[in-house]
């Protein structure tokens, strides 16, 4: 982990426009209509439809998707009691994380109020503004009684996150180390060094859970809580023990199961750790100093299962695992509460979630591939994206259940679907493409078998239903890998094209491919050998019918890759070339963008090739194709070089394609600028129109122009490349491709077989 300087820390939150959070507006502004709507008069109309039925509150405003960090900065992080003023950049925080990890705005509120019953009120009258509450930073023991009254008087979920976030996200690591250790939390002995806010909330979860009470010794500073003590909170009586023989955390600790530490750093050694149970499980929580640092207590027990509160050791317990997808899925049911049943219901799904496959996301983050569940991994990372698909419906769920929604969810699968576009982790054009994939999955080849991300995504390919994968590989190593990767290959056909039973297949294949090429030279046993490498193989069976697509291109460079296609697939008898596309799917909307990979220098006859397979792509995703074709000139301004192929092209399309909106050669700007190319050129055949796809004059200004727009908009989806014009579905990766990616070229390259299919039927 880096470390973090003051001067950095400084100049983060104050250069440019000071602090981390704004509100920005979410309907249109731009004309007086939009602001009478917006303001005077026209907001007077939903006013009094919220005047005759409160709930209508939801429908017209952003209520349910607002939530108050409030604090009085008696607790801030380990600072203490600075003051509610002090405490704003951690509120700011704490908004910024609702925003990117739940998709939540939040208007962070300091209080300047340290009496609990003055507090309660000031919270109580604002609370009509918000439709959730969330308390931050207030110390003990006052944040109970204000919680307990918030919960009681107000009809919004209210939730203590340092309370109830580190006792979920805890639980749930418990439950799974249980599990790794291969015991039974019945039977566990407990230690909680720490008898604050977390530490108390904590336990009770632990005991809803199937802890026992007299299995628990609860410590504070003074030592082991006990009934002979006098000077216990209502709250720490609760787990006070009738035991006198452990006065100390160094008894406290022998013959222990587990230890979770909320208290301060360096105060757990070696030998307590040497004197617990058989597989002890250590939840070393205090920040930024662990009770026990993670070098320690490994070298005391090296199979010691270890959790702590820092993202630089296995297994973080960190509330943002938590807090926004619990708020997330009460404010989507419109929740008068969270409760012990939702809280329950996140921490099973916390859980739950460890135990699957790591997408490749988190991988990256963390620079490994091979995070999986066991003692090094039982807790999710908080960048996993699917924690808002799995926790927050379990939360709506649950208070659905529990009878404290006020509004239902029908249909969970369409509700994960819009969790899912709501953080831009899916957009309706690829939920489109994979629900027309599963319901015509096809055979599909996947050429580097062997590679982690390759066979991920075959298996997540089948899992969604997009397809019935065929893997190009050693069996016994993809196997390893998939052991390694902890991925079920039980389903999944695995085709070994080195081994001797596929000599049929090689010699059918070579046949095929030496008959095709006889003119070019091509003899069997020159077409055999080739049937050795991945290509050959794999695209051979598709073009004998043995498989329906085929996807490669994580090891294979591109004009190997190619050629092969040129040699045995072979380009549509309608062109003379063949080309790939890029989708960009950006704020602005849909942008098609070709030629990417394969044509260096188009000349006017390749140019016509490419304007029209692109057309025919963008209609095959089910939209209008209107094109620009660029260059550095527009309409004909320098009649020389590639100007003059694009205008060529143009005007070729144009003469056989009067109904096609394309236009060119023209500058980029003019193209995605319709008012500026209206009033410029208004002859052009795009007037009026919105351009979405673009046509660039040679491959290295369309390759640079996507990769440019990615770089720069990290927003921005980008869904390729895939292939047009060649006679099969043979569809490419490259080698920075993710799980995602390679499973998104899947969906396309299966419902482009399936059409395939239906034109053959014809």
């Amino acid at each position: 982990m880096a470390k973090i300087t003051k001067e950095a820390a400084l100049e983060y939150h104050s250069e440019g426009r000071p602090g981390k959070i704004e509100v920005t507006p979410t309907k249109p502004y731009s004309t007086q209509t939009d602001l009478s709507l917006a303001y005077s008069p026209g907001v007077a109309y939903p006013c009094l439809e919220i005047q005759q039925n409160p709930d209508d509150v939801y429908k017209y405003t952003d209520k349910g998707n607002l939530v108050a960090v409030i604090t009085n900065g008696t607790a801030v992080l380990g600072l203490g009691n600075i003051g509610a003023m002090s405490g704003k950049p951690v509120m700011e925080g704490k908004g910024l994380l609702f925003k990117i990890y739940g998709g939540i705005d939040v208007f962070d509120i300091e209080v300047d109020e340290t009496d609990p019953e003055k507090f309660c009120e000031a919270v109580e009258k604002i609370a009509p503004t918000f439709g959730g509450i969330n308390l931050e930073d207030i110390k003990a023991p006052e944040c109970f009684a204000i919680e307990e009254r918030l919960k009681r008087t107000l009809d919004i979920p209210v939730m203590h996150d340092d309370q109830h976030g580190t006792a979920i996200i805890s639980a749930a690591g418990l439950k799974n180390a249980l599990e790794v250790a291969g015991k039974n939390i019945a039977d566990v002995r407990l230690v909680i060094n720490g008898a604050g806010a977390a530490a108390i909330s904590c336990t009770k979860l632990y005991m809803a859970l199937g802890a026992r009470k007299e299995n628990i010794l609860m410590l504070d500073s003074k030592g082991v809580i006990t009934t002979d003590r006098t000077d216990l909170t209502p709250q720490k009586a609760l787990f006070a023990t009738d035991r006198r023989d452990v006065r100390t955390l160094e008894e406290a600790m022998r013959g222990s199961d587990v230890f979770v530490g909320l208290s301060k750093g360096n105060i757990l050694t070696q030998d307590m750790i040497r004197s617990m149970n058989e597989h002890p499980i250590v939840f070393a929580l205090a920040n930024p100093v662990p009770e026990i640092s993670y070098e320690d207590a490994i070298a005391a027990r090296p199979e010691v299962i270890m959790s702590t509160g820092r993202s630089d050791y296995p297994n973080q317990i960190n509330n943002v695992i938590g807090f926004p997808f619990i708020f997330r899925g009460a404010l989507d049911v419109h929740a008068k509460a969270i409760n012990e049943e939702m809280k329950l219901a996140a921490v099973h799904a916390i859980a739950e979630l460890a135990k699957k496959p790591v997408p490749d996301v988190v991988n990256e983050v963390y620079r490994v591939n091979d995070l999986t569940f066991g003692p090094k991994y039982f807790i999710p990372k908080p960048v996993d994206p699917r924690l808002i698909t799995e926790v927050s419906p379990a939360v709506a769920k649950a208070a659905m259940e529990s009878g404290v929604a006020r509004t239902p969810i029908r249909d969970f699968d369409a509700y994960k679907g819009k969790l899912r576009q709501l953080l831009g982790q899916e957009t309706k054009l690829m939920r489109y493409l994979h629900a027309t994939a599963a319901q015509h999955p096809q055979r599909v080849v996947f050429a580097e078998g062997g590679h982690p991300n390759m066979i991920k995504a075959a298996v997540q390919a089948k899992q969604e239903g997009i397809c019935q994968p065929i893997l190009l590989g050693n069996p016994d190593r993809l196997r390893r890998v998939a052991n390694r990767l902890k991925l079920d290959l039980s389903d999944i056909e695995i085709v070994d094209m080195r081994a001797d039973k596929e000599q049929g297949h090689r010699a059918t294949y070579a046949k095929h491919l030496a008959e095709k090429r006889a003119r070019e030279g091509y003899t069997f046993e020159e077409s055999y050998d080739k049937m050795y490498e991945r290509n050959y193989f794999g695209m051979s069976m598709v073009e004998n019918g043995d498989a329906d697509a085929f996807i490669t291109g994580l090891y294979t460079k591109y004009s190997n890759t190619i050629r092969v296609a040129k040699e045995v697939i072979g380009i549509r008898p309608e062109y003379n070339h063949f080309l790939t596309m890029h989708i960009l799917n950006t704020k602005r909307g849909v942008f098609y963008i070709a030629d990417t990979l394969i044509n260096r220098h188009p000349d006017a006859d390749a140019l016509t090739d490419i304007a029209k397979l692109a057309a025919h792509s963008v209609k095959f995703f089910n939209d209008t194709p209107k094109i620009a074709m660029l260059s550095y000139s527009n309409f004909g301004t320098d009649p020389d070089g590639t100007p003059r192929y694009v205008h060529e092209a143009v005007e070729r399309m144009q003469r056989e394609y009067p109904d096609l909106a394309i236009d060119g050669e023209m500058q980029v700007n003019f193209a995605l600028n319709k008012e500026l190319r209206d009033e410029k050129y208004p002859f052009t055949r795009l007037k009026g129109k919105d351009v979405n796809t673009l046509v660039f004059p040679n491959l290295s200004s369309a390759n640079s122009g996507y990769k440019l727009l990615q770089a720069l908009s990290p927003d921005t989806e980008v869904i390729g490349p895939i292939q047009m014009g060649l006679n099969k579905p043979i569809h490419f990766t490259d080698f920075e491709s993710s799980v995602r990616d390679i499973v998104n070229i899947t969906a396309v390259a299966v419902i482009d077989a399936y059409v395939e299919k239906i034109k053959h039927r014809k």
